[in-house]
C-alpha cells in the first residue's frame, strides 16, 4: 500500500500543446493517503481514465510527477508500480477454476502454495464464494464473475493500490447495490488503498471516504459525500450530485443590499456576504431540499409533480427559470398552479464564474 501524490499534473494528447483548452488533464495537485477510499467522479469525457492510465502507468504526463510514498514512479511501467486493476468486463480465466483465478496473481509471482492457499482462502471468506472454489469460470454468473475478477486484485499483499476503473457497469442493476456493498466490506478488512473510477454518483459516494468530482479535466472539488452535498464549490457539483440536483439561477449581486441577490427584480437573501465584488456572472445556488411550498416569496407556478416514494418532487416555473422542491408530504398542488417559493437562507449561495463565492455568516 502506498501515499500516492500527484504534483503539477498535466496531460494533452497534442505533441504542442498552447492553451488549457488543449490539455485533456488541466493542473492537478493532489495527495491520497495510504489505505484511504477514493473515488473519481465524472461524466464521460472529462478526465478520469486518462488520470487512472496515467497512474497505473499506460500513460506518462505532459507535465507533473507521480509519487508513490514519495518515490517518483511517472516512468516506470506498469508492472514496476504494484497495481492492481478491475475494469469494466470482468478480466478471468474462464477455462480455469475459481480457486486457480484467485491464485493465479500469486503463483505468476513465484509464491509458495501455503502463502497461495491462505490467501485464496481469504479472499474467498470475503467474497462469500469458498462454496465455488472448484467451479470453472465459464459457468458463474456476471457479478459472481465480477467479485473474481475484484478478488484477483485484493489477493496479492504487496500491492501499492487497488483500482476500479467502472466496476458496475455491466452488472444487473438489481445486484449492483450487493456488489458495492461487499467492496465497502472489502476496503474495511484489508485497508489497502483503493481508487474508484464512475460517472454514477451513487457508487462514488456509497464508496469513498474522499471524492475527487472532475469535470472537462479539472478537479472541482475534493470532499467527503457530505461536503459535496452541503457546500458543493462549483455549480457543477452541485448539479451532479443530488437527485434532483441543486437549482441553479442567474441573479444580480451588487454586494450593498444586506447580502441579498435578485432574481429578475426580485430579492433573495443570501448565506453571507460574497467574499469580494463579483466581475463575473452571478448565480444563486439552492437545493431542492431547502425550497419551500409558502404563501409568501417569489411567485411560481406549478410545472410538474411528481411522487417518488419517500418525497414529492414539485417542478416550478420560477420568474422564468425552473425550480425544483422536495417536500416529505404529499401535495394538493397540480400542474399549472400558482403557488410562491421560499429559499432556507442558509443554504443559498452565490457562485460567481462557477465557483462558490459565499460563506456562512
Amino acid at each position: 500500500m502506498a501515499k500516492i501524490t500527484l504534483s503539477k499534473l498535466r496531460h494533452s494528447y497534442m505533441s504542442n500543446p498552447k492553451s488549457d483548452s488543449d490539455y485533456a488533464l488541466k493542473e492537478i495537485d493532489l495527495d491520497w493517503n495510504d489505505g484511504g477510499a477514493y473515488a473519481l467522479l465524472g461524466p464521460s469525457g472529462c478526465g478520469k481514465s486518462t488520470l487512472l492510465n496515467i497512474i497505473s502507468g499506460l500513460l506518462v504526463p505532459s507535465e507533473g510527477q507521480i509519487l508513490f510514498d514519495g518515490k517518483d514512479v511517472t516512468r516506470l511501467p506498469p508492472d514496476q508500480r504494484n497495481i492492481a486493476q478491475v475494469f469494466q468486463f470482468p478480466v478471468i480465466y474462464d477455462t480455469m477454476t475459481v480457486y486457480d483465478n484467485l491464485a493465479f496473481p500469486l503463483r505468476n509471482r513465484g509464491r509458495d502454495e501455503a502463502t497461495v492457499e491462505r490467501r485464496v482462502m481469504a479472499i474467498a471468506e470475503m467474497l462469500e464464494v469458498t462454496g465455488m472454489l472448484n467451479q470453472k469460470a465459464a459457468g458463474l454468473s456476471p457479478d459472481n464473475k465480477q467479485k473474481i475478477s475484484m478478488g484477483r486484485g485484493l489477493v496479492r499483499e504487496d500491492v501499492n493500490v487497488v483500482m476500479f476503473d467502472e466496476p458496475l457497469t455491466v452488472i444487473d442493476p438489481h445486484l449492483k447495490w450487493k456488489l458495492r456493498s461487499k467492496l465497502k466490506e472489502l476496503h474495511q478488512r484489508v485497508k489497502a488503498t483503493m481508487i474508484y473510477v464512475t460517472h454514477d454518483q451513487t457508487e462514488a459516494l456509497t464508496f469513498a471516504d474522499q471524492v475527487v468530482v472532475m469535470q472537462q479535466g479539472e478537479v472541482v472539488q475534493i470532499g467527503t459525500p457530505v461536503e459535496l452535498f452541503d457546500r458543493p464549490a462549483h455549480t457543477f457539483v452541485g448539479h451532479f450530485i443530488g437527485s434532483p440536483g441543486m437549482n441553479i439561477l442567474p441573479c444580480t449581486y451588487d454586494g450593498t443590499a444586506d447580502d441579498m441577490a435578485r432574481i429578475e427584480g426580485q430579492p433573495v437573501p443570501l448565506e453571507g456576504p460574497a467574499r469580494s465584488a463579483p466581475t463575473g456572472k452571478t448565480e444563486i445556488g439552492i437545493r431542492p431540499e431547502f425550497v419551500t411550498l409558502a404563501g409568501s416569496g417569489l411567485p411560481a407556478t406549478v410545472i410538474k409533480v411528481s411522487d417518488v416514494g419517500r418525497h414529492t418532487v414539485v417542478e416550478c416555473d420560477c420568474l422564468g427559470h425552473k425550480v425544483n422542491a422536495v417536500i416529505d408530504e404529499g401535495t394538493t398542488l397540480q400542474k399549472g398552479d400558482a403557488t410562491h417559493l421560499s429559499f432556507r437562507k442558509d443554504q443559498t449561495r452565490l457562485y460567481v464564474d462557477g465557483w462558490l463565492a459565499t460563506d456562512p455568516e
